[in-house]
């Protein structure tokens, strides 16, 4: 596994998606060249199923980060809630478009993923990647996750602490970034 550089690219934010960015979501899963798609997917996806995914993917129990180069998404990382499970427990899947990976998006939305999971009770987070997917393992290790591998899947779990004043304030803080980034144009445009 290549080590992990810090991303260079000085316009990268990182913010929660909204209803509005929907087809920019719907754009990044469809550039992801055929493997990264295979490993998000766990297995090979068509656009057509792409599509109807994205249009069932920002509801009540979803919250989705994205990596942004200026303007376009390159990276994102969903965080479900499974209602009905006690105590709460949520899934995790992250994306990251060939020419970003290796540079510690993935790290830095699944830091974000584990703070929103904190903050809104989730006993249990859970990541699944097929067992050859080393970038996955080694992100789920490093956030001290503990793992499973069974009939060529993994499964990751991590415990997130219970929520405090640092945890909300840290989502908060992100948020706040996230949202002026957003409606900064000298920012978006990699002029500020």
């Amino acid at each position: 596994m290549a080590s992990v550089k810090p991303i260079s690219t000085p316009d990268v934010t990182i913010r929660r998606l909204w209803p509005t960015d929907i087809t920019s979501y719907r754009e990044h899963l469809l550039r992801l060249d055929p493997d990264s798609r295979h490993s998000r997917f766990g297995g090979g996806v068509s656009d057509s199923y792409i599509g109807d995914y994205v249009d069932t993917s920002l509801r009540l129990d979803t919250l989705i980060y994205g990596a942004f180069s200026g303007p376009k998404l390159i990276a994102a990382g969903e965080l479900r809630i499974l209602f009905g499970a006690w105590p709460l427990r949520a899934e995790t899947a992250f994306s990251v478009e060939r020419p970003y990976q290796d540079h510690g998006l993935g790290d830095q939305l699944l830091t974000r993923i584990i703070t929103a999971a904190r903050n809104r009770g989730i006993a249990k987070l859970e990541m699944q990647c097929l067992s050859h997917n080393q970038r996955m393992r080694h992100l789920a290790q490093k956030h001290h996750a503990e793992l499973t591998t069974a009939d060529g899947e993994t499964e990751a779990q991590l415990v997130p602490l219970t929520f405090n004043p640092i945890s909300l304030f840290e989502e908060w803080m992100g948020e706040a970034d996230g949202t002026l980034s957003r409606l900064n144009p000298w920012k978006r445009s990699g002029l500020n």
